[in-house]
Parts: structure tokens; sequence; C-alpha cells
């Protein structure tokens, strides 16, 4: 299967944030748990040009990132979700590589970073699989508290 990278269409960008409910801990990647992470991905204006959709040749939402490297030429930090019912299912190392490519073909960073909540395991290993080092672990504030995360990088 081949997948297409764009820039997030407002669309797709209101069934992310509506739509799709993960179960479980997992839950606490869904849109509406974070005010502030709904509003920047329903936003045109503040989604700006850092949010992508991935979607499959005949144009089904597979995925999002979004990218967001600061004042920093040499790093981005990358936030991704894949599609509800395709996690957990072996295809999050394939997604993330497709990440990778588009970033290193399209931008010139040679570092990227992910910050991952210390919960969940299963993406540190895809992580870990991908290349990705353990940096720091840190606290965080999201979803109305505090959470630990992970700080994890790898060069490209």
């Amino acid at each position: 299967m081949t997948y297409q990278i764009a820039q997030l269409s407002q669309k797709n960008a209101l069934i992310i944030a509506d739509d799709w409910r993960y179960n479980d801990e997992y839950a606490f990647y869904n849109m509406n748990e974070d005010p502030e992470d709904y509003e920047e991905i329903i936003s045109p204006n503040l989604r700006a040009d850092h949010y992508f959709q991935v979607t499959t040749d005949n144009n089904q939402l597979v995925g999002f990132f979004a990218l967001d490297s600061g004042n920093n030429s040499e790093q981005v930090e990358v936030g991704l979700g894949l599609r509800p019912d395709e996690t957990g299912k072996g295809k999050g190392l394939e997604f993330l590589q497709l990440i990778l490519k588009f970033i290193k073909n399209n931008y010139s960073f040679s570092e990227v970073a992910l910050d991952v909540a210390e919960f969940n395991v299963r993406a540190q290993k895809v992580y870990a699989k991908a290349g990705f080092m353990s940096q720091k672990k840190h606290t965080q504030e999201t979803n109305k508290s505090i959470y630990p995360f992970i700080l994890m990088t790898r060069k490209l």
C-alpha cells in the first residue's frame, strides 16, 4: 500500500479531534482530553503548516503528525497519532519510518525528538526499534494535570 502525506485538511482535523477515540489507558491521547491540543488541531491558524495527514492511495486517513522545531534549526520534535483502529497491530514502525523519511526528504534537521508518556511502553518499543534513544524523564502539564514523560531522540 502506498501512502500520501499532505498538510492536514480541516475535514481530517475535525475527524481526528472529534471522532478518534482510543481505548483504556490510551484514552489519554483523545484530543478532547486536553483543551489546548484540541484547539490547536481544529484551528487552521494554530496548526498553521505544522500538521500533516497520512492517507492511503484511496484517500483513507490513517494518521497524522505535527512538527515543531521552535527556534532550533538542528532538531525537530514530532507528535504523531495513528488511527485508533490501526493501533496495536504492528503498524507503528512503518508509520514512524514514513514520517522520518518525509522529514529527511523535506527538511534539513539532523535530529528528531519524541516526547512519549511514560506509561506508553508500546510506543517506546516502536521508537526504540526505529533507533530512538531515551534521553531523560521529565514531567509535563497536559490533560489538566502533570504526567511523567520520556524524551527520546535519534539522528537522521
